[in-house]
């Protein structure tokens, strides 16, 4: 899903221009080279992905490339025209499925083609930020994945100090501190930034909000060094200050408190 800069409206960056945009910025580099080292981490050996928000294909070549069974969906009819090309000998392969169609209809289909259950869902680079309705996706997701299932997922950070120099941000303070989210205008859809306690809400009875992470990794090290929600969680967003992301990792609920 294409994702348009810091808030501002205009045209709908996708396939090629996407690409060298994303790829652009060390910083966006070194966020995803974190993102992938954490589900590198996270996802057993041979698990299946499901990447949600696929875009150009350039993570799920790298999960494939990294031994994953990956499906992929995008809505964006020039991002899956560039992932058909850039993951094209994977796709022959087996080791990538794509499926790229209305988002509705994505949410309406009783079951996709992800070869069983699915381990993990990954979403990098803010897709769920385009999303409004965050319950009717973590439900999508629920019946998506297995029992011991997870979905880890690079958001637009509402702390990042960075943003502090834009009027927007500040326009929307209020509505962030009383409701826990706003959103502001995008080139494809409305762009949503959400406290943690926001994600929390949204994702029940589906999911629990089990971890955060800084998305980048801390100076010297690999990987993105998690925040303990269960210790200190009031204070988290303190440490994420510093990026543009953070990643959310939400554990599957199982049993009739999820059901739908």
């Amino acid at each position: 899903m294409p994702n348009a800069r810091d808030g501002g409206a205009g045209h709908v960056v996708t396939g090629a221009e996407y690409v060298e945009q994303i790829t652009a910025r060390e910083s966006d580099r070194r966020a995803r080279a974190a993102f992938r080292e954490l589900v590198l981490k996270l996802a057993r050996p041979g698990a299946t992905l499901f990447d949600f928000g696929a875009g150009t294909g350039l993570d799920a070549r790298f999960y494939a490339e990294h031994g994953f069974n990956v499906v992929a969906y995008d809505v964006d009819s020039r991002m899956c025209e560039f992932f058909t090309a850039h993951c094209r000998d994977l796709i022959e392969a087996g080791r990538v499925r794509l499926d790229c169609g209305g988002y509705r209809d994505f949410l309406g289909r009783s079951s996709l083609d992800v070869g069983g259950s699915v381990d993990l869902i990954t979403s990098n680079f803010a897709p769920l930020n385009l999303i409004a309705d965050l319950p009717e996706l973590f439900a999508k997701f629920h019946a998506l994945t297995a029992p011991h299932g997870a979905v880890l997922a690079s958001v637009l950070s509402p702390y990042f100090l960075g943003d502090l120099k834009y009027r927007w941000w500040w326009r929307n303070l209020l509505p962030l501190v009383r409701d826990g989210r706003y959103f502001v205008p995008g080139s494809q859809a409305p762009i949503f930034r959400r406290r943690l306690a926001d994600f929390a809400v949204q994702s029940a009875p589906y999911f629990t909000l089990a971890s955060v992470f800084r998305g980048l990794p801390a100076p010297g090290t690999r990987g993105a060094p998690g925040i303990d929600l269960r210790r200190g969680g009031r204070g988290a967003w303190v440490r994420l200050t510093t990026c543009r992301f953070m990643f959310l990792l939400f554990a599957r609920h199982s049993g009739s408190s999820a059901s739908h």
